[in-house]
């Protein structure tokens, strides 16, 4: 059966579960069920603009994982009914306790007007088909469940120095691990001459062993980007512009990790590489005199193995 733990503002759970890595790995999916409620009973009191909102998770005080994203979401246009359910199941190394103490932080700008929010944590341990959604697998077919977790490429101004800030991170894959997959939660911010990087395009390629990945975010800019996503979780009939595509994001939704399987890239017996890049359209980003964007990015390696 699935566990549910349930969080309200403030987002401190205490006793948490005392689970360790091996005791995580019964899970093989989790999910944040999470809403933002206004603070009075007329939407005239809900936030008025779109603001990013973080979900923050330590388990470990000495852990460099300590304060690191478990998840991302942009809050609507002063509208208090969004609730939405994102997949971080690769993310569940983060959970990993041996104290029973975790947690939970979760932060917007602190000129904001304030939300209420409520968080549920839906761990399930089903591999049949009954489970609300199918487990991970490796390319031999079997379960598997993240282990551990290496952090990558965390985000940067989005200006002409931007791909200064990442370098190449060598790598291996540890004993026992069938499955490797580089997740990562990117998001567009600002304006500047060409909009970025709200509602400008922006391209995003992980380089594995020589060979790309890549994600553009064509919906940036668009008329109707936004609007036409209300059936993926979007809140409908917002104020201001919410029907516009973003870059990588949408007013009143979650952001949905970026997976990607790179086991058959990797050598399971050597040193691997990775290198992060980021463009506007197809070059360096071009603020002009105009105050650059930011992009907002938690990137990560995730080692599986079978349970």
């Amino acid at each position: 059966l699935p566990l549910f733990l349930l969080l309200r503002s403030p987002l401190s759970l205490s006793p948490f579960p005392r689970l360790s890595i091996s005791e995580l790995r019964t899970f093989t999916t989790v999910q944040l069920d999470m809403s933002l409620g206004c603070p009075t009973a007329s939407e005239e009191g809900c936030a008025p603009w779109d603001r990013t909102v973080q979900l923050f998770v330590c388990c470990e005080l000495q852990s460099e994982l300590c304060n690191y994203e478990l998840g991302r979401w942009i809050s609507p246009f002063r509208r208090g009914i969004g609730r939405w359910l994102t997949d971080v199941t690769p993310l569940i190394p983060l959970l990993s306790s041996t104290t029973g103490q975790c947690n939970f932080t979760m932060k917007t700008d602190s000129w904001a007007k304030p939300w209420n929010p409520s968080l549920n944590l839906r761990l399930e341990g089903s591999t049949t088909s009954e489970a609300v959604q199918a487990p991970t697998r490796d390319r031999h077919g079997q379960v598997v469940a993240p282990v551990s977790l290496q952090p990558l490429y965390k985000g940067a101004t989005f200006d002409q120095n931007y791909n200064t800030h990442f370098h190449q991170i060598n790598f291996s894959v540890p004993a026992a691990v069938t499955h490797v997959e580089v997740v990562s939660v990117i998001t567009g911010h600002g304006s500047d001459q060409h909009n970025c990087a709200e509602f400008c395009v922006t391209k995003h390629v992980f380089t594995v062993n020589g060979e790309n990945h890549t994600r553009v975010f064509t919906n940036a800019g668009t008329p109707f980007g936004c609007a036409m996503k209300t059936p993926l979780g979007v809140v409908p009939n917002e104020h201001g512009t919410w029907l516009y595509g973003r870059d990588g994001w949408c007013d009143g939704q979650q952001v949905d990790p970026w997976r990607i399987d790179i086991t058959d890239q990797l050598n399971t017996k050597g040193t691997n590489s990775i290198l992060y890049q980021g463009y506007f359209r197809d070059g360096a980003p071009d603020p002009g005199k105009m105050t650059p964007g930011e992009i907002t990015m938690f990137s990560q390696l995730v080692f599986y193995a079978p349970l």
